[in-house]
């Protein structure tokens, strides 16, 4: 029997109704970005030659600087939801109880656990930082495109910094001045190829349901308008490569005319 209640919608849109002020903050970042890649200086192949080393390199960068896009769009679009309390932390502290704790028991037993947060062993980044004021809930979010999958020592690496993530963020979130009842740390594999399996990571589709807010149409809006503005930039450089063949040709007949 069809169970109607699996059949309600979410208690929340899941449409972006005004980008205004989203976009004011990923507009000017975006075209930083395609201002720096039109200005930079890149190495020549010597099999590709200049133009297509010169494509080549941009699309590289572009993918690389794909990832600062998606951790902005995420936190800004956070940002909209009067329920949420978003930021991001640089330099989050790992204590060495929380590696040597994290070395020595299971996935498992290290979410059945928690740390006091405040000693430094070593620092990583948490891209976003959320704490969802309604379930009293902290989460830390790591940002990948996840257009690929990660090698071993990858995967390895970041299992080890979402447990010791996990360990110490209900503390964190107290030395912030919040009250989080649940803590949480997961992986945005954002298209999709979760290189770590489900409950500790998400994909783009399920950031709405999660958060539960319409995040997901901000940070597509935020990648139309990169992809614009990319495609933009390769057009400019295709035309730019097709002058100065074409001035190369010129210069050519006019020799072998002159002769």
């Amino acid at each position: 029997m069809l169970d109607l209640f699996d059949c309600q919608p979410p208690a929340y849109s899941r449409s972006a109704h005004d980008l205004t002020k989203f976009m004011s903050v990923l507009r000017p970042f975006i075209d930083q970005i395609i201002a720096n890649l039109a200005r930079a200086k890149f190495v020549e192949d010597p099999i590709c030659g200049p133009h297509y080393s010169r494509i080549n390199s941009v699309l590289s960068s572009v993918q690389k600087r794909h990832g600062p896009v998606l951790e902005l769009a995420l936190r800004e679009g956070l940002r909209e939801s009067v329920d949420h309390e978003v930021w991001t932390e640089p330099k989050f502290a790992i204590s060495l109880a929380a590696d040597t704790l994290v070395n020595s028991q299971s996935e498992e037993a290290c979410r059945q656990s928690e740390l006091p947060y405040g000693d430094t062993h070593r620092t990583i980044q948490m891209d976003v930082g959320a704490f969802h004021r309604i379930d009293q809930r902290i989460g830390s979010y790591e940002l990948k495109r996840a257009n690929g999958l990660h090698d071993a020592g990858k995967i390895r690496s970041m299992r080890r910094d979402l447990a010791c993530t996990r360990l110490l963020l209900r503390s964190y979130g107290s030395s912030r001045g919040l009250r989080p009842q649940q803590a949480d740390a997961k992986i945005v594999f954002y298209y999709g190829r979760r290189s770590i399996p489900a409950p500790y990571s998400l994909i783009g589709e399920e950031l709405d349901d999660h958060f539960k807010f319409a995040v997901t149409a901000r940070v597509e809006a935020a990648n139309s308008y990169y992809r614009a503005r990319v495609h933009e930039l390769l057009k400019l450089m295709g035309a730019a490569s097709y002058r100065q063949n074409e001035g190369a040709t010129g210069g050519e007949r006019d020799d072998r005319q002159a002769s």
